[in-house]
């Protein structure tokens, strides 16, 4: 898009309000001046904004309504986004407080004031307050209002009027009959209509993000997703590991958030990018992120999960992770590998007896360790096997995981989203002959049960028996599998999570490493992956609940409670005349009573 006028606009906040005051006198003088500006606004939409538009900023006080000057990061923007109306998606990725929302807006805005052709722009954003509040500067119509209310009435559509062609969530050009429309975000957001584009502003914060990406498909060639990141569980993260077009606004491109910028560079050193205004007696933070004098300051008053929202357009970061993230990219540098071999392993679909291992690149099963020449495994490895079920439709993985209880190293990963819960059991019990009659744990709620019941069945007995881990007495059931509760899943993977952090547990799958990152502290006080519906995945799952970290976790419960057993040497005494003192004295038939108890040896 060519804007052969803006070069007449001045940057300076005086300068360009002497300007807009000679313009304005000008037009008073010969009033057949305004066709000439309005038809440099309508061609340069640069000089429209940077010459008419006003901003409201409440920091600026006592001069709240300021000069919209565009820096050269936003000129560049609003260009980009008009380039995308009626054309092709957008992808907005922001730090906060960028003005992504207000040029969104004004390029519908400008469209909707100068085009010759009928325009029908949608905006949405997660409630209506956000969408149109008259009090609220937050609405998006109320940016429409601002910059209305403050242009020279000349420079509007002849006829304009509020009471006629203003209403609620709703602007209509009288000459051209172009319209903005609003709307709140919710399930049936634009379905079944027809725009020019729309614009979804702060999309990663809207519930039904998932609903709305299939029903604006047909809607528009030119949705505008327009946010600050939220964690990876909503639908705007999605959208990001597509191949659609970005645009990106981060902090140092604005002139005002990179002062003073500076860096670390290879050798550890400070590496100063802006000379101009970096303080001399500043006292730098060496830690190889790009940082800045008012990034710093920001810094200092929030938490490290809040500047990787608003500033640092980091995805992980920007929810309550519960791994820690150095520790998982340290464990994925120090630990993990390809796979040595990967196969299928065949089996007799009655008995689940494993025939043989074969070898294929396609094949599910990934092996950290080669099987013995005529296909089997040795006999030589103790194997845990952490099993999380699925019901097979595709929406989520099953998964195997093996571990050597020996070195408490990953050997073995089988992922497969298509495999219905019986099957799977064979599959499971197939490869757990294979490996020397492996232990197998899995959950025993939803599909699991399922699971169970056909495990048993086969005649498989080496599984785990249900235990409350959070209880004090951790009293062995007899039903087979692990029952997960919400204080149940934060012990498992809790132990999990600490292992890895400690480098005890040694995961081999970078997949299954990378899974750990979207573990999230939820609401309740539990945790739960954040990510539950359309996760792109290399085994095929529609969508991923975090199978590899469960199956991995429970494996580990098992290493875990098998090495913390102490052996009768290490066994702890019991000091005499406490409760467990009682009650061995009980149970060994020495103490038949709480009376001749209170009788007995070392209570006087």
């Amino acid at each position: 898009m060519k804007t052969p006028f803006i070069h007449h606009v001045p940057t300076s906040m005086v300068e360009n309000l002497k300007w807009r005051a000679r313009i304005h006198q000008r037009v008073m003088e010969d009033p057949s001046y305004a066709n000439v500006i309005w038809d440099a606004c309508a061609i340069d939409p640069l000089f429209y904004i940077c010459g008419f538009v006003y901003t409201y900023d409440p920091r600026t006080e006592p001069f709240t309504k300021i000069p919209f000057i565009l820096y050269p990061f936003q000129r560049k923007a609003i260009l980009e986004i008009l380039s995308a109306i009626n054309r092709h998606d957008l992808f907005i990725e922001k730090t906060r407080d960028m003005g992504a929302s207000w040029l969104c807006v004004l390029a519908f805005e400008w469209q909707w004031h100068f085009a010759m052709t009928q325009k029908s722009f949608l905006m949405g954003s997660r409630v209506d307050e956000y969408v149109d509040d008259s009090e609220n500067p937050k609405a998006l119509f109320w940016k429409v209002d601002y910059c209305h209310d403050h242009l020279p009435p000349w420079l509007m559509p002849r006829g304009f009027n509020k009471q006629d062609h203003r209403r609620k969530k709703h602007i209509i050009n009288p000459v051209t009959n172009s319209v903005i429309d609003g709307e709140s975000t919710t399930k049936g957001f634009a379905r079944g209509d027809r725009r020019t584009a729309i614009l979804l502003d702060e999309f990663a914060a809207v519930d039904f993000g998932h609903k709305i990406l299939p029903a604006t498909l047909a809607t528009t060639r030119s949705r505008i997703f327009n946010s600050t990141p939220l964690g990876t569980g909503n639908a705007y993260f999605d959208i990001s590991l597509t191949s659609i077009r970005k645009l990106r606004f981060h902090w140092s491109d604005h002139p005002e958030k990179s002062k003073g910028l500076y860096t670390t560079d290879e050798g550890g050193s400070l590496k100063i990018l802006d000379h101009e205004n970096y303080p001399a007696d500043y006292h730098p933070i060496l830690d190889g992120k790009l940082r800045s004098v008012p990034y710093d300051e920001q810094e200092a008053r929030s938490s490290p999960r809040q500047m990787a929202q608003e500033w640092d357009i980091d995805y992980g970061g920007s929810q309550y992770q519960y791994f820690s993230a150095p520790a998982i990219q340290d464990a994925i540098r120090q630990f993990t590998r390809p796979p040595v071999v990967i196969g299928d392993l065949e089996y007799d679909n009655v008995t689940a007896e494993p025939i043989r291992f074969r070898e294929d690149e396609h094949g599910r099963l990934e092996l950290w360790c080669l099987p013995t020449k005529d296909g089997n495994f040795s006999s030589d490895h103790k194997i845990v096997i952490g099993v999380d079920v699925s019901a097979g439709t595709g929406a989520s993985n099953s998964c195997i995981c093996g571990y050597d209880k020996i070195t408490n190293e990953k050997i073995l990963q089988y992922v497969n989203p298509y495999i219905r819960p019986e099957e799977f059991a064979r599959q499971v019990v197939a490869i757990a002959r294979w490996l020397g009659n492996a232990v197998i744990i899995w959950e025993s709620n939803g599909p699991g049960s399922q699971f169970g019941s056909r495990v048993i069945e086969l005649g498989y007995r080496n599984v785990y028996f249900y235990r409350r881990e959070e209880a004090i007495s951790k009293k062995v059931s007899d039903i087979p599998g692990w029952a997960p509760t919400k204080e149940g899943k934060l012990v498992v993977i809790g132990n999990y999570r600490a292992a890895i952090e400690k480098g005890i547990c040694v995961n081999r799958s970078k997949e299954a490493l990378e899974e750990c990152l979207e573990y999230i502290f939820d609401p309740g006080g539990g945790v739960s992956h954040a990510r539950s519906k359309n996760k792109e995945d290399p085994s095929g799952a529609r969508s991923n609940h975090g199978d590899r970290v469960m199956a991995d976790a429970l494996a580990w419960m098992i290493l875990s409670g098998a090495k913390a057993k102490p052996s009768q040497a290490e066994k702890p005494k019991v000091p005499i005349g406490s409760l467990a003192w009682r009650r061995e004295m009980r149970e060994k038939g020495k103490v038949r009573s709480s009376r001749e108890l209170l009788h007995s040896d070392g209570w006087g």
